[in-house]
């Protein structure tokens, strides 16, 4: 017997010492990589396991699933030739392989997983749905926090966080069963057991981390309050999966895959060669695109403006994934698709969020005019108008990207549908140098919502209230841009003073057909006679005079009480502006004819009031509450 001979028996007895086909069927089988104890048994396993690849290369007929040749033949002494001992060992080769990375996983810390979501963005603008702030915590004191006890085996890549899913020396192990397995022929099976052990793995880390399970259908199918909390916690677990959990899963691939031969070499020429990269991809392609297939149902969903900032949020998140994501995916051609798939839905969202703003300008347009809002106060439209325009300029970054084109006018006017168009005829958008197409779509909304406010002005009969229902919403509107610097940035001056101008002349016109005719009867056109002055005033006609003033004023006073202001500052302006032209008319007026009513019979039915009366009752007005002017008389006999 040679050299070579005692050599090959040698490591056959070693490997069929280990044969898994008949230790398997006595129960629970010894592991040669378990993790404690004596590694010497394994290292002698391994070396035998080399020797017969070196001294009985297998036949290109006897590869295939090493469980299934080993067992098929029937017996260990039918396998006792060096090719079967060679199934014999990547048997137990694939077992040991599985059991490694079965028993050796590191328990992953979802917590620490979702502390990464904050990372590498800057806030959740989620006041579109809370009205709070999500800031970023500092990226060394977020780590720092959430790594805790195990911060060693958080590493940092970019933004990535890769995490040890297996010790160090179980990697090993694995690299070493595997370079064997692939050397051998067998390193589509190794990488099949890999994905089989590992899909599980990484569905339950998704799920820990709270994506569920959802069809496109389900998803579309969700109310918007439940939809919106949704997209939150995605958000949060996108940004855990990408850069903890798929991040990881690929370094453990490459460690133990990296430069091997993985195709068996029974695989047609035809078929697509598998790559060290193909664990990998088994492993997370159902994971990835359960995650990716919400933002999906998402980005083709029914579009509405309630909607917008939080597929911005949805955009802007996958906008700051897209690098990693092409990190972990695109270098791969097994997963490379995933990465695209993301490019993709990035791209719908995008479309998304421009046809949403379309339909929001859409809806000021034709929001109908169809009840006025008791005592012209603030109509709730131009709040709500004017809170989503102020929005937009806070997620401007993002929507100037995206808004490339001015709005289309005539496209708007022309909507199937749209019983305001022919109004709308001469209706322009202000034209200003260098203006961003985003402020175009601002000052088209607000030009849209003035033109519709005019419309519901004009459902009041008294013209008084319809120029002070505009006076409110307009004023509203100016007070809202200039609140904002990034809606007064957006819209500019110029028509900020149009906006300014178009309050004033409201204000001024509510004025003058409100008091116009009150103020007339403190005129002394009217009350004179033929003959000397002293003796020129008819009494009769003051008298009446005196009782038209008053119950004009009292008409004012009842109704105006009942409508609104709710600024607090224009109401009181209002007030001063109303007092400054009404008492010292009244007071003149008084001066000069109050005699000839006090030597009169019961003077009282004339002069009901003083001035201090009627300054008092001017302090009743809009404040939504109507009452008279007699509750708060003062004497002044």
């Amino acid at each position: 017997m040679d050299g070579s001979t005692a050599e090959l028996e040698s490591a056959e007895r070693v490997v069929m010492r280990w044969d898994s086909a008949s230790a398997g069927a006595g129960g629970d089988e010894p592991m040669l990589f378990d993790g404690a104890g004596d590694r010497a048994e394994a290292d002698r396993f391994l070396r035998a396991v080399d020797d017969l690849r070196r001294l009985a290369p297998p036949s290109p007929a006897a590869v295939g699933s090493p469980r299934r040749l080993s067992s098929s033949s029937g017996s260990s002494a039918a396998a006792a030739g060096g090719s079967g001992a060679v199934q014999v060992a990547m048997a137990r080769l694939e077992d040991e392989f599985r059991h490694v990375l079965s028993s050796r996983a590191l328990d992953l810390e979802i917590e620490a997983l979702a502390d990464l979501s904050s990372l590498s963005i800057n806030s959740d603008r989620s006041n579109s749905a809370s009205s709070a702030d999500l800031q970023a915590p500092d990226e060394e004191d977020s780590v720092s926090s959430s790594i805790g006890r195990r911060s060693s085996a958080y590493r940092s890549l970019r933004s990535i966080r890769e995490i040890d899913l297996l010790p160090d020396d179980a990697v090993a192990d694995l690299r070493a069963i595997a370079s064997r397995m692939a050397a051998a022929g067998y390193g589509r099976e190794c990488a099949q057991v890999y994905a089989s052990v590992r899909k599980p793995a990484v569905d339950a880390s998704l799920r820990r981390l709270g994506v569920e399970r959802l069809s496109i259908g389900d998803v579309q199918r969700l109310e918007w309050d439940a939809l919106e909390a949704k997209i939150r916690r995605w958000i949060r677990a996108a940004r855990a999966a990408v850069r903890g959990v798929f991040a990881s899963e690929r370094r453990l691939c490459f460690h133990i895959f990296h430069d091997l031969p993985i195709s068996s070499s029974t695989i047609s020429a035809a078929a697509a060669p598998a790559t060290h990269d193909t664990p990998f991809a088994e492993a997370v392609k159902g994971a990835a695109l359960q995650l990716f297939g919400f933002a999906e149902a998402i980005s083709i969903g029914r579009r509405s403006p309630e909607k917008l900032f939080k597929i911005i949020d949805l955009h802007d998140a996958l906008s700051d994934l897209l690098p990693d994501v092409s990190d972990i995916f695109a270098a791969s051609k097994a997963a490379e698709s995933i990465y695209v798939q993301a490019v993709e839905i990035r791209s719908r969202l995008a479309d998304a969020v421009r046809g949403i703003l379309s339909e929001f300008e859409n809806a000021v347009l034709r929001d109908p005019p169809k009840t006025a809002v008791p005592g012209g106060t603030i109509h709730p439209l131009t709040r709500y108008v004017m809170n989503y325009s102020s929005l937009i300029c806070d997620y401007k970054v993002t929507l100037s990207e995206l808004i490339i084109s001015r709005p289309s006018a005539s496209a708007r006017l022309a909507a199937e549908g749209n019983e305001l168009a022919p109004s709308l005829a001469d209706l322009e958008l202000p034209e200003l140098e260098n203006q961003l197409p985003l402020a175009s779509h601002i000052v088209w909304i607000i030009v849209v919502l003035e033109h519709n406010l005019e419309g519901k002005a004009a459902l009041y009969r008294d013209p008084a209230l319809s120029h002070l229902f505009m006076m409110n919403n307009v004023h509203y509107i100016v007070h809202k841009v200039k609140d904002s610097p990034d809606l007064w940035g957006m819209i500019g001056d110029d028509y900020l003073k149009r906006l300014t101008g178009k309050f004033t002349m409201a204000a001024t016109n509510y004025q003058r057909t409100s008091w116009l005719k009150i103020l007339n009867c403190l005129r002394d056109e009217g009350l004179h006679v033929s003959g000397g002055f002293s003796s020129g005033i008819s009494k009769s006609a003051l008298r009446e005079r005196f009782k038209s003033f008053n119950a004009a004023f009292e008409d004012a006073h009842r109704v105006q009480s009942g409508w609104c202001v709710p600024d607090n500052q224009l109401r009181v302006e209002l007030r001063i502006s109303i007092a400054e032209k009404l008492l010292p008319a009244y007071r003149s007026f008084l001066g000069r004819f109050r005699h000839h009513i006090e030597n009169g019979k019961h003077p009282e039915l004339y002069i009901k009031y003083s001035v201090e009366d009627l300054e008092i009752a001017v302090g009743d007005f809009f404040e939504g509450v109507p009452t008279t002017p007699h509750n708060r008389r003062r004497s002044h006999g």
